[in-house]
């Protein structure tokens, strides 16, 4: 390896973070549910607040670029990887707790949010019923105002803690989350501005059918989503008046291939990932979609697929 600054101040930061667990090399398929991307340089999981604090402050001490991530079900990383610090937020066990008077639920960004909706509901509440077997953390489905079957994270959320940097060092504060605060698929508590490390929503008692709506939910993503194959969920925001898949099935390309690459012949709106699929195959078959739904529709796609590295 050549001798460099950047070599140096990755060398430095790779050093202290070693000790708490971080990987090397990091091979960013195995972190990504498209199973999909090359290697980040350095890859860092906390295990508390704390080590996420130390983690950024020890990446800005050295010049490392960071990128903050939930459980990658969103992701698209490209062949090359990711240069600098991956910190990827998800904890092995959910941390979750319910306040029955007030029909709250206070959780760590971390947790998976399929298994906070499922907690939900064994606890004796509704709301989030909808989001069954949504698979990334409860951050990321924040972040992103994460929806299905009509509802969405913005119904239900009461506040959000994040880490925000204030006169030079990270604090952990808490927002209201106000109306404005959140849109289609748009939050304003996205990273770099804001890294969540926990939220509280407004529930409701149990009308004793939200047991039962959750399955009915389960079943139909399982039945009409292509969950054998990677994939990293809906490759496009739903346009106006519109839906992306059905564009693309009247488009004609649906099954259609670029390398391992595919649009889903169980459902348009999904690509997957057949075996063998890089980066530049999905890239290129999203490029393709786009511009032929716009020849044949004349709708514009946008991709709400997040693409990072390089």
């Amino acid at each position: 390896m050549e001798s460099s600054t950047k070599n140096y101040n990755l060398d430095k930061c790779r050093e202290a973070l070693l000790p708490l667990g971080a990987i090397t090399n990091a091979p960013m398929r195995e972190h990504t549910s498209f199973h999909i991307g090359g290697a980040a340089d350095l890859l860092f999981i906390p295990k508390s607040t704390d080590e996420l604090v130390f983690a950024l402050n020890c990446a800005e001490s050295f010049g490392v670029p960071v990128f903050v991530m939930g459980n990658g079900s969103n992701l698209l990383v490209h062949d090359r990887g990711i240069r600098g610090l991956v910190i990827k937020i998800k904890g092995s066990e959910a941390q979750i707790e319910f306040d029955d008077e007030h029909c709250t639920m206070t959780v760590s960004a971390s947790t998976l949010f399929s298994v906070a909706v499922k907690r939900s509901v064994d606890a004796g509440f509704m709301g989030l019923e909808w989001g069954a077997g949504i698979p990334g953390t409860v951050g990321g489905a924040i972040s992103m105002n994460a929806g299905a079957y009509g509802g969405e994270v913005k119904n239900c959320i009461k506040s959000v803690d994040a880490l925000v940097k204030e006169n030079g060092s990270y604090k952990v504060k808490r927002f209201d989350v106000c109306d404005s605060d959140m849109g289609y698929r748009y939050s304003r508590f996205s990273y770099p501005e804001f890294i969540i490390t926990g939220a509280e929503f407004t529930l409701m008692k149990d009308d004793g059918e939200a047991a039962q709506r959750m399955a009915e939910y389960t079943l139909k993503r399982t039945s009409k989503q292509p969950l054998s194959y990677p994939s990293a969920g809906s490759v496009f925001k739903r346009p106006v008046g519109h839906f992306a898949g059905a564009l693309i099935e009247q488009a004609g390309l649906k099954g259609k291939s670029v390398g391992g690459a595919q649009v889903s012949e169980l459902h348009a709106g999904f690509i997957i990932n057949t075996g063998n699929a890089t980066a530049d195959d999905v890239c290129r078959l999203i490029k393709l979609i786009k511009e032929k739904v716009h020849d044949e529709s004349g709708v514009m796609l946008e991709e709400e697929l997040k693409i990072t590295g390089g």
